[in-house]
């Protein structure tokens, strides 16, 4: 299975508000609130760490789920977030990654 990468786009603004996670798209104006799973995603997706360790990791060693389950939402979550400009993803880590 091939990796895949995560980060934060730099066209969005966010906030931490009473443990929630609220991102705005600058692409579309879509808000969106994340739920306690979704934001340690959020949070870990720096580029360089792929998405199934963040899983296993975040998620994983924080809930109980089973790690395929858990990559599968992941993943979904991903491509939810991608297409709203939210999240860039990527097969190789993103080089300029902080």
């Amino acid at each position: 299975m091939r990796a895949q990468y995560i980060a934060r786009s730099p066209r969005i603004a966010a906030r931490l508000l009473g443990g929630e996670m609220i991102v705005i798209s600058a692409e579309d104006s879509a808000l969106f609130s994340l739920n306690d799973i979704a934001t340690a995603i959020w949070l870990a997706a720096d580029g360089r760490t792929p998405l199934r360790e963040i899983v296993e990791q975040r998620v994983c060693a924080e809930y109980a789920v089973d790690p395929e389950t858990a990559l599968r939402d992941a993943e979904e979550l991903v491509r939810e977030l991608s297409a709203h400009g939210i999240l860039l993803s990527s097969d190789q880590p993103f080089p300029d990654a902080a």
